[in-house]
């Protein structure tokens, strides 16, 4: 299989970590919260056989830099535009996971034209609702307890408690070895920080506070492909039935019994999907242009300031 090699940059005086492999088409896979490159490593390969692979630690995440700095969706946005300029790729395919899937729809609204397709997978930034412990975890003093994962003994304990919850057939209980492996990486120094500004940036104790739904007309001409496992008990399946009818053109993907993780439960139907998809779809051509046109049709009216507006 063809090799995907790590590799390091510094930009904006930052350490970016990336895995990049492979040759043809760029894709571009961005991980989610708390997450690394490493959780496509069951896909990356296969895919690298045909594409040019582009996985990025985000900042605050993996082997990337932790500083004091915006971890806001627009910064990573602008943070995957720079990886793909720095290494020469002027358009990509994106796939995003969770918060991942927030910053490609993100990355479509500021840079419409270096996105040939896109990919949500199990995304965030669809509607309010989340997992009960994302929002409690947003709360003051939730980095104080993510330090103590550091203490000996206590992320032995916390990882063998959710092993042998995932043991236990409920759909709440699906991605517990996924949760434990990226519990594992949240004490390491810098971490509980860059964590705890992250999920704040698009959670709070209510819910998600940000939306795509308002913005999906900018995806209107891209080709955009929705994958969700039915069991996921982070971000609920019915986000990929609202995200899927926003966007009519649209393919809609549930991988039945699987969680917050298909690509990692079902790797060889993800890479299915996903090349049937690529190759079934012409990549888009979006220009700034077309970002107008959009946004003047999705504006219902236009006053003077200070005119009364319609309710």
């Amino acid at each position: 299989m063809t090799q995907v090699r790590q590799r390091v940059a510094l930009i904006h005086g930052h350490r970016r970590a990336y895995r990049i492999g492979g040759s043809g088409p760029a894709l571009l896979l961005i991980h989610g919260m708390a997450d690394n490159s490493a959780t496509f490593e069951p896909i990356l390969e296969r895919l690298a056989e045909q594409y040019t692979v582009i996985v990025p630690d985000l900042l605050g995440h993996g082997l990337s830099g932790r500083p004091r700095a915006d971890y806001s969706l627009p910064a990573f946005t602008n943070a995957m535009r720079d990886l793909l300029l720095y290494l020469g790729i002027e358009r990509a395919t994106l796939v995003g996971h969770s918060l991942g899937g927030g910053i490609a729809g993100q990355f479509t609204y500021q840079y419409p034209e270096m996105v040939e397709r896109l990919v949500f997978v199990n995304t965030g930034g669809v509607t309010r609702s989340v997992s009960p412990v994302l929002r409690a975890v947003s709360l003051p003093m939730s980095e104080v307890a993510i330090r103590s994962l550091a203490l000996p003994g206590v992320l032995p304990v916390a990882s063998a408690a959710l092993g042998l919850l995932g043991r236990v057939p409920l759909k709440l209980f699906v991605d517990n070895a996924e949760c434990a492996r990226v519990l594992a990486g949240l004490p390491h120094a810098g971490t509980p920080r860059a964590f705890a500004r992250t999920l704040r940036a698009v959670v709070d104790p209510f819910g998600q506070v940000v939306t795509m739904l308002d913005r999906t007309y900018v995806a209107e001409s891209v080709p955009v492909l929705v994958v969700w496992g039915s069991d996921d008990p982070i971000i609920p399946v019915e986000h990929a039935h609202l995200l899927h009818a926003s966007l009519p053109s649209s393919r809609l993907e549930v991988f039945d019994g699987a969680g917050h993780f298909p690509f990692r439960s079902a790797p060889d139907r993800f890479v299915a999907v996903l090349t049937d998809f690529i190759d079934g779809t012409e990549p888009a051509r979006l220009s700034l242009a077309d970002l107008q046109a959009a946004l003047r049709r999705d504006s219902d009216f236009d006053v003077e300031a200070g005119a009364e507006t319609p309710a």
